[in-house]
């Protein structure tokens, strides 16, 4: 399997997800599971239905988180020495060249990307306009509203 890069933030937030899901949701659905077999006849029982389906996603989301962590490679961006250029982990200014709006991005992996936050998928179009970019350079996006050029401001790795 291949790695999958994430920020060593986003590698703290699946353990904790993976640690909810076998330390409360996993009881919890069990529970659930004996309860409505004690309430009887299971071929006409929604209840136990419901906590069956439930108990195949939890244990379904725990193999994938699992395995994600497992095939993770875990980047600090605070201890990148990529002499300013974007990479993974980085966190970059942008001025758009024709509204002179600015933006802020990290670029982060596909599980912790949050368009919100600023953190945007490695692999979303502006992304990869912006890897191996350096202050001063253009990244021209193609958008579906059409291409739009960025100004690297700034990089920093935080």
């Amino acid at each position: 399997m291949a790695t999958i890069p994430i920020t060593k933030r986003g590698s703290e937030i699946l353990k904790a997800e993976l640690h909810k899901l076998k330390t409360v949701e996993r009881p919890w659905v069990i529970n659930a599971i004996s309860e409505a077999r004690a309430q009887g006849d299971l071929s006409e029982n929604a209840e136990y239905e419901a906590a069956k389906d439930r108990q195949g996603f939890i244990e379904g989301r725990i193999q994938e988180v699992e395995g994600k962590l497992s095939a993770a490679q875990i980047i600090d961006p605070s201890a990148l020495d990529a002499g300013g250029r974007v990479v993974f982990g980085a966190t970059v200014d942008l001025e758009e060249e024709e509204t002179g709006d600015r933006v802020t991005y990290q670029i982060v992996g596909e599980d912790e990307a949050d368009l919100k936050l600023g953190l945007i998928n490695i692999s979303s179009p502006i992304a990869r306009a912006l890897i191996g970019k350096e202050e001063g350079d253009t990244a021209v996006v193609m958008a579906p509203g059409g291409d739009k050029a960025y100004e690297v401001v700034a990089v920093r790795y935080i």
